[in-house]
């Protein structure tokens, strides 16, 4: 009986997924720790090479294993260390945003955010923002696969 009324009381907490490029936006999560500036524990940062090398595979299994959202982060347009990689990611994640459109999955769960390596604040500002979203969109339901769920 104990067990159930604290079940009941434990707030949800959604799990974000985000995906930032070595160069810049995983620099910016630095910068913004290292500035103090604040952003949910609840975000999960993955660093990859480049923000092109999320595969949408990857997206779909994050959804798959319990995230709730779902956030790509790279280096803007044009200032990629790899020349034209987040030109990739931009039209491959169009692509993948109409499938999840198609089979039910809300829009506000995935998102592309540009963040530069002096861009503390905004990769702060922008996790606040996105967690928001995401808590008023409520758990994820749609792709979640129930053998993964604790």
């Amino acid at each position: 009986m104990q067990i159930e009324k604290t079940a009941q009381n434990k707030e949800w907490k959604p799990m974000i997924v985000a995906f930032c490029c070595n160069w810049c936006s995983y620099a910016g999560a630095d910068l913004a720790g290292s500035s103090r500036l604040s952003y949910p524990a609840d975000v999960k940062i993955i660093r990859v090479p480049c923000s092109c090398r999320v595969n949408p595979m990857f997206i779909l299994r994050a959804f798959e294993r319990g995230a709730d959202g779902v956030i790509i982060c790279g280096c803007h347009p044009g200032d990629c260390h790899y020349t034209t990689g987040n030109y990739y990611t931009r039209r491959r994640m169009a692509l993948l945003f109409s499938m999840l459109d198609f089979i039910g999955v809300e829009n506000g769960r995935t998102r592309v955010e540009w963040v530069s390596a002096a861009e503390g604040a905004k990769f702060s500002a922008t996790m606040n923002e996105f967690t928001a979203k995401i808590r008023s969109l409520g758990q994820n339901v749609r792709l979640g696969d129930l053998r993964c769920r604790n």
